[in-house]
């Protein structure tokens, strides 16, 4: 136990905290350096090529060379950022700091961006591959290279930190009586600690598209799908009317905590959830549909009923008031019979009028 202990603070110690660089905007004065190196280091070559045919010392073609190299070494250090993005970078494999916030940049050139989610792929807005026949890993699918534009730019090492929005792939799922159950959600997030996505997990989009059917599949099990007698699902031992059905705010809800505390240590943010396809598997579907049938039929009847006994009570009483017609209680059970059949019927009524004696 205490080893665990101290390997945990180890690793606890080991976690990068994000560190922006400031201050680094100053890539037009840099590139106009650099372009004005490159013009006098070709200015030296032609002036050191010239000499050397005339016999003189080569050094200005040397220095002219050496320039030149210099120029073209400097050049990848230049980062321009558009709004919203952000870039992780090493130095021979350590951490140097993160550029945030759209400008032009220079740093060193030695610098090298970092995203391990740079080809990876999500069901989500501003991330989809349009690709099919590809196999996914729940809702994931990991596709590298793109002729198109669109997909290098995907590709690039920047980070979006912009909100984005992961379609989790429908899922079946039983609810707590055992149903198996269809269930997609629609997450909305967004990378607050750039350091945190980049060096905490292995793949950052991968790891959130896993927590998000982990969270589902735990929160869907506390849950019916529809309101069920003596089922808790607050956890505090009290029957309760909840269900996937009626209470979908608060499973929306109860999902988002669940995904937010699972994803805290990759520097996300879960900003919400929402519930976008809920239905009955398949095998099941049909019986289910029968179920709520009887069940409506028999709200229903049940409703007639109560209407029709409230009437032949009605009916019953006025007669007696007003003394209209004096009834034994075998004739007054046959009339609360008729009145009872013509009332809950489900087609109209044709009596047989009695022409004769009441008797």
């Amino acid at each position: 136990m205490k080893e665990n202990k101290e390997m945990n603070g180890t690793q606890m110690s080991e976690m990068i905290e994000e560190k922006v660089l400031r201050g680094r905007k100053n890539g037009l004065p840099a590139l106009c350096g650099i372009l004005l190196l490159l013009a006098l280091s070709i200015a030296g070559f032609i002036l050191g090529a010239v000499r050397v045919e005339k016999g003189e010392n080569p050094v200005l073609l040397i220095a002219g060379i050496v320039v030149f190299a210099v120029g073209i070494l400097l050049l990848p250090g230049l980062k321009v950022l558009k709004p919203q993005e952000a870039l992780v970078l090493t130095l021979f494999g350590k951490y140097i700091g993160t550029l945030k916030g759209d400008g032009f940049y220079f740093v060193n050139p030695f610098c090298t961006g970092v995203n391990p989610a740079s080809e990876t792929k999500l069901n989500q807005s501003g991330d989809v591959n349009n690709l099919s026949g590809l196999g996914n890993l729940g809702n994931l699918a990991a596709v590298t290279g793109g002729a198109s534009a669109k997909n290098s730019e995907a590709s690039s090492k920047k980070i979006s930190l912009k909100i984005m929005t992961l379609n989790n792939s429908r899922q079946k799922i039983n609810d707590c009586l055992g149903n198996p159950v269809e269930i997609g959600i629609a997450v909305t997030w967004r990378v607050i600690d750039t350091a945190k996505a980049v060096f905490n997990v292995d793949n950052y989009k991968e790891f959130l598209s896993l927590q998000c059917d982990s969270a589902l599949r735990n929160i869907v099990r506390l849950y019916p799908y529809d309101v069920a007698p003596n089922v808790d699902t607050t956890g505090d031992g009290m029957a309760d009317e909840g269900s996937l059905r009626g209470s979908s705010e608060i499973v929306a809800g109860r999902i988002r905590d669940e995904i937010q505390a699972r994803v805290e240590e990759a520097g996300m943010e879960i900003v919400e959830a929402r519930i976008t396809y809920l239905a009955y598997a398949t095998e099941i579907a049909a019986v289910m549909l029968q179920r709520q049938q009887a069940s409506a039929i028999i709200d229903a009847r049940k409703m007639i009923v109560d209407g029709a006994v409230g009437m032949v009570e009605m009916a019953l009483e006025r007669l007696n008031e007003k003394h209209t017609v004096e009834l034994d209680e075998e004739r007054k059970a046959a009339m609360v019979s008729n009145l009872l059949v013509v009332l809950c019927g489900n087609h109209d009524a044709q009596p047989v009028v009695n022409s004769g004696s009441l008797y």
